[in-house]
């Protein structure tokens, strides 16, 4: 069947076999020469955006024409920075001489002003312009922060809820997870009220920009935009999204016809590495691999392993062979400090000593104190307790260490997430730090433990002693596999937990995967931006980076 489309005013025909909706933005993209990353929006020609679910009907139909835009055509080109960073920008759309009306009825930004007839003039850094479809150039304002922070003050102000939201920040600076949801119900509730069911991107995003304008605390220093965990127009994922899909929860969801932004960093992403001296190749390299099975010399093992680091990172990223790793370098079994030294390969120094640096001096204490705002269950005092190392007012057996406790409380900051249709039952906190570590008394043999554990490719700590606030010695577990951990500290022996992600290219626990990316983008500072995060773990990361 032929589909005749239109981009930035060139009109052709897509041939397709079925009206298949991905098929056909594949073959636009082909015929147009628009890169895959880019994103796409369908309209027909009076501007109506046309999704999924409506795209076979439509296609049948031959004097539809679809129109293809790009965030180039249909967004502005300047960041929301430029326009806050001025105050003599304007709030006009400038036009040509042409349908007001129509125009109006085109653009998506949220509370536009009005039109008048009057050509008003703006810094050009602030303003982006474009052709429309019907030969008139239109130039939109991009995002004025100041506008946005405006907005979302009075939606507030207009409500009781929202004046109980002011006034929290007011006298704490920060808001407790209760009182953000509830100022984005009231937010979402006013757009919906606005808007009606269907909310556009471009009124989440504004709304979004809104609040972290107004309250600069729950900003994310380390996104693009800053408030991606409230609204991410890339992924249209954030709480605003989340709320106003709940409230939709009874309504079909309709499919985006936005391409996503392809998040694939964290430990199983496959990277280029630098020049690492004297790499083996060929034969040498199997001469090393083989006197790494037989050679237990300290010196010799390091110096080899090091040799083979790139085969092995190879040999990591094959299906056929990850799953042999620990038999081909048996090593990582009875040598300690080799994850560390991979990871220092793969890193540098500067971010595989980032965890131990940051974690007492600049996050330990601001954890501690977010996590006494939670609503109190009895395992959270108990972990409370062991971090701020008091004393219990009970009988109960010793808890970890204060370093063990502050990382498991981060764990009930940074919960399990809700099983999806593909994800397990959801487990509970306590359930999760079986996940993360266990405890075996030094009484009792390790194969004991091995054998009654099934098999998991997640690793996790495996602690023994005498009990868990007096630990002796410390494993990472693998599949079965005891690998020494190299430090005699509950910090230290985590840190090479969460290194040996990234060694052996094994995905994060699902129970943990909040924590552990919470940690890979905050504190080792490894693929930020091109790692998925929840909105909690970047509300989490802005309030503690913003915290005193």
């Amino acid at each position: 069947m032929l589909i005749k489309v239109k981009h930035r005013g060139t009109k052709k025909y897509v041939k397709l076999e079925e009206a298949i909706f991905s098929e056909f933005i594949s073959a636009v993209r082909q015929k147009f020469l628009i890169p895959e990353k880019t994103v796409l929006k369908v309209t027909d020609e009076q501007s109506i955006e046309v999704d999924e679910d409506v795209f076979p009907e439509l296609a049948a139909v031959k004097e539809v024409c679809f129109v293809i835009y790009t965030d180039d055509d249909i967004l502005p080109a300047e960041s929301s920075k430029d326009t806050a960073a001025s105050s003599s920008l304007t709030d006009y759309v400038t036009l040509t001489p042409c349908d007001f009306a129509a125009v109006q009825q085109d653009s998506e930004w949220p509370y536009s002003p009005n039109l008048t007839d009057t050509l008003s003039i703006s810094t050009s850094s602030s303003l982006s312009s474009d052709m429309s479809d019907t030969g008139c150039e239109k130039i939109i304002p991009v995002i004025d922060g100041a506008h946005a922070r405006n907005t979302v003050e009075q939606i507030l102000t207009s409500k009781s809820a929202g004046v109980t939201v002011l006034k929290e920040y007011e006298e704490t600076g920060s808001l407790k997870d209760s009182t953000r949801r509830l100022m984005v119900n009231v937010i979402v509730a006013h757009m919906r009220e606005k808007e009606g069911r269907a909310v556009s991107k471009a009124t989440k995003e504004f709304h979004a920009l809104g609040i972290v304008s107004l309250f600069p605390s729950l900003k994310d220093p380390y996104s693009k935009k800053g408030y991606e965990h409230f609204y991410d127009i890339e992924s249209n994922k954030g709480f605003l999204e989340w709320r106003v899909k709940t409230v939709q929860r009874q309504s079909k969801t309709t499919f985006t016809s936005h391409s996503r932004v392809e998040l694939n960093g964290g430990p199983t992403l496959s990277r280029p590495f630098g020049s690492i001296d004297v790499q083996q190749t060929g034969d040498e390299c199997m001469e090393a691999v083989s006197l790494l099975r037989h050679t237990t010399d300290r010196d010799l093992v390091y110096q080899k392993m090091k040799e083979t680091f790139h085969y092995r990172q190879k040999m990591l990223h094959d299906p056929e062979q990850s799953a042999d790793i620990l038999q081909m370098f048996p090593r990582f079994l009875d040598t300690k400090g080799l994850i560390l030294q991979d990871f220092l390969l793969m890193f540098g120094m500067e971010t595989a000593s980032k965890f131990l640096e940051k974690w007492n001096m600049s996050f330990k204490d601001k954890i501690i104190r977010e996590a006494k705002v939670l609503k109190e269950t009895a395992l959270l005092k108990k972990h409370l307790i062991s971090a701020l190392n008091e004393e219990s007012d009970t009988a109960d057996e010793p808890e970890w260490d204060s370093d063990m406790a502050s990382l498991i409380v981060l764990l009930h900051l940074l919960t399990p997430q809700p099983a999806g249709r593909k994800r397990p039952k959801k487990i509970s906190v306590g359930e999760a730090i079986d996940h993360l570590v266990k405890f075996h008394k030094s009484c009792h043999s390790l194969e004991d433990h091995l054998m009654s554990t099934e098999g998991n490719t997640q690793p996790y700590l495996l602690a023994t002693g005498t009990s868990k606030a007096q630990v002796s010695s410390l494993y990472i577990v693998l599949d079965r596999n005891l690998i020494p951990c190299q430090s005699c500290t509950s910090l230290g022996a985590f840190d090479e937990l969460f290194k040996s992600h990234f060694v052996f290219s094994v995905k994060y626990d699902d129970a943990l995967s909040s924590l552990y990316t919470f940690l890979q983008t905050t504190l080792y500072n490894i693929d930020i931006g091109t790692t998925e995060e929840t909105p909690k773990v970047r509300e989490l990361r802005a309030k503690l980076l913003n915290k005193q």
